[in-house]
């Protein structure tokens, strides 16, 4: 009993329908005549009634009460009801009759989605811009009527990672990766890009862009923004995409021993997810250490070998090769890095430039002096942030580099990477002519320029591209984001201040390697310093009782792994005080995760059987992935809205379509709102 918050009803030839109280808006009594409506079918035999009987109930919508329609749909479905066997003891006999499935009700939770957005409006755009765009983008022209073309995925499934890195270092082409669907947007939009809008371009590019070398497209920041703000399963991201582009090479940035976290997981846990996500669909796992600890990555490149993917091993650049006053950071250093990667099983070698430090020169000088002394493939990673890391590729391309990161052109520059359809127009007719069409990247790009529209509330008001990057050293992905962080501690305009602060954090802790999460650690010392108005040499006096945040200590402790050279002692006692640092690796000492207590957990959380997906989002975020199943719960796969209406709700006199699946389409228009209730509330 209660109220009929929606109805609609079946119909149909050979259906008939006689009305009780089925109206939406009705109040239904709880007493004797609760009936909402009564159908009889009919057809040429009982099995033609029967079959009519079954689509007619899973045609009816009944929202707000509780209805007998789930046992009736299994009482007519079983084989002793359609061979006329029942008899007065058949329900008592039954008892499989009451083994409900649960009614998913999607249209209406996406509605109540959409009406809270629309009068409470999504935190996540709360005191932003409003994005003025809010037609569809639209997509580049293709057939896929048409067969797919061979892409790179074909060929390592042909040849295996082995003879798949033999390939790709004797192609003559400079190869390239789109990062478009990862590190652009987390460079330039904290990660904030839909799957709505990936997903949507992805068979796209299987037909316009097979040329491609891999779309790096996974890992990083998105699997934790994805749960924790998009309320989108990362993991059904990954498996949409692969069956909308099965042709080319999926990359993810996997964090070693950290996974897609931010602290050290048991080893168990970095296998099983290396062995889930190669399953899913990732091709090319990207692996580093954020101290550039080689024994670290041990694992977690042992877990891709056995997946049969490619492992690629990165080096985390960092320094001057040019500066001769900079010995810590040498060619020697990187060379011995990568004589140990290619020991330990790596296929592929990635200098991962993070900041955007490597200089145009230094470039040649490290990609020649590594294509000499190891035999791997190797593939280079920068991001745009002083202006001038396309000469760096060009450079590298001259000696010898086989694969390079770019972006789409409306995505790129800034702390994003390379304009992917510059460097490959200004190498046409070369002899590292990249083979893809300017044309055609200039249709894709079209793409996402007017999908960039739509994120406008988190585009970043901060200017990347001064020559102080050299000093501060801070790494792409990051920039954006801190300013963010400073700007909600109010901060904003001593974002010079934090800069200079970030780079004393460095010099103070040992000029680290700084990269996801040790450059949190300096980011967050950084806004500590600026915040209570201390310098290096303040902490060094150690003339005050400060509470230095917990990142710091964890990294200074060696709970990020251990810093080759190690940290200075006399920070580690001022800022650790009585707590001991340990130098071995962290997940020699944790216990392995207990998956089977884990499962079962998770079961009871989403009230259904736990995928092995689900268990590894819960081991690396469990709060947060509680806080997503919550949020289905209540709305539903709120992924499948057009991201204006995500974001923003609709319009008065708006109407979309919303796919739900292959062949159910929600048609929603949206009329008004109503004037708010005594209880504070309205109707939408």
């Amino acid at each position: 009993y209660g109220r009929v918050g929606h109805d609609r009803s079946a119909g149909g030839m050979g259906i008939r329908l006689d009305g009780g109280t089925a109206f939406s808006g009705a109040f239904v009594q709880p007493y004797y005549d609760s009936l909402l409506v009564k159908v009889t079918t009919r057809g040429r035999r009982f099995i033609d009634a029967v079959r009519k009987m079954d689509r007619c109930l899973h045609e009816f919508r009944i929202r707000g009460v509780k209805t007998n329609i789930p046992f009736l749909i299994n009482l007519i479905n079983h084989p002793d009801f359609r061979d006329g066997l029942c008899t007065t003891t058949f329900i008592d006999r039954t008892p499989e009759l009451f083994a409900l499935p649960r009614r998913r009700d999607r249209a209406t939770r996406l509605l109540q989605f959409l009406g809270e957005t629309i009068i409470n409006g999504n935190p996540l755009v709360k005191d932003r811009p409003v994005a003025t765009r809010r037609v569809p983008a639209l997509l580049p022209q293709y057939d896929p009527s048409q067969p797919r073309p061979k892409g790179t995925r074909d060929r390592l499934l042909e040849l295996g990672p082995e003879k798949f890195a033999d390939w790709l270092k004797n192609e003559q082409r400079l190869m390239i990766t789109d990062t478009t669907f990862r590190d652009a947007h987390q460079s330039l939009h904290a990660t904030r890009f839909r799957t709505y809008d990936l997903l949507h371009v992805a068979e796209a590019y299987s037909y316009l862009l097979p040329q491609l070398f891999s779309l790096e497209m996974w890992g990083g920041a998105t699997f934790d923004t994805s749960m924790r703000f998009l309320k989108e399963c990362p993991w059904e991201r990954l498996e949409r995409m692969r069956a909308a582009c099965p042709n080319i090479l999926f990359q993810m940035l996997l964090r070693a021993s950290s996974a897609v976290g931010y602290t050290n997981y048991p080893d168990n846990v970095v296998r099983e997810f290396c062995k889930q996500a190669a399953a899913s669909g990732i091709d090319v796992f990207r692996i580093f250490d954020a101290l550039n600890w080689t024994e670290n990555m041990q694992v977690a490149m042992d877990a891709v070998r056995e997946a049969g993917a490619i492992c690629e091993a990165s080096i985390c650049y960092t320094g001057d090769l040019m500066n001769p006053g900079r010995t810590k950071y040498d060619l020697k250093y990187y060379i011995n890095l990568a004589k140990d990667l290619e020991k330990r099983g790596a296929h592929i070698l990635a200098i991962k430039d993070m900041a955007g430090l490597c200089k145009p020169e230094a470039a040649a000088k490290l990609i020649s002096a590594l294509k000499q002394e190891v035999g791997l493939p190797i593939h280079f990673h920068t991001h745009d942030t002083a202006g001038i890391q396309a000469a760096s590729l060009l450079r590298a391309s001259d000696v010898g580099v086989d694969v390079v990161d770019t972006a789409m052109a409306p995505m790129s520059g800034g702390t994003s990477q390379v304009n992917l359809n510059t460097l490959c127009e200004a190498l046409h007719f070369q002899p590292r002519d990249t083979g893809l069409s300017t044309a055609t990247l200039d249709e894709v790009a079209e793409y996402w320029r007017h999908v960039r529209e739509f994120y406008l509330p988190f585009e970043s008001s901060v200017l990347p591209g001064t020559a102080d990057l050299y000093n501060h050293e801070m790494p792409g992905g990051q920039y954006t984001n801190l300013f963010e962080q400073a700007r909600a501690l109010g901060m904003a305009d001593q974002w010079h201040d934090v800069c200079q602060a970030y780079a004393q954090a460095n010099r103070l802790v040992g000029d680290i390697v700084k990269v996801t999460p040790t450059s949190k650690a300096i980011g967050d010392l950084a806004l500590f310093m600026v915040a209570n108005e201390v310098t290096a040499d303040d902490i060094l006096a150690n003339q005050r009782n400060l509470a230095f945040p917990e990142s710091i200590k964890d990294l200074l402790s060696g709970a990020m792994g251990q810093n080759p050279g190690g940290f200075p002692t006399d920070v580690q006692q001022i800022i650790l005080g009585d707590r001991k640092p340990f130098t071995g690796r962290p997940g020699d000492t944790l216990h392995p995760a207990d998956f089977a207590a884990e499962e079962k957990r998770v079961t009871d959380l989403l009230g259904r059987p736990a995928t092995n997906q689900d268990v590894l989002s819960s081991l690396q975020y469990a709060k947060v992935f509680e806080e997503f199943v919550q949020h289905r719960k209540d709305y539903g796969d709120t992924s499948v809205l057009p991201t204006p209406n995500f974001f923003f709700g609709m319009q008065p006199g708006e109407e979309i379509s919303v796919d739900i699946e292959q062949g159910k389409t929600l048609f929603i228009k949206f009329l008004a709102t109503g004037t708010p209730h005594p209880d504070g509330r309205r109707t939408a």
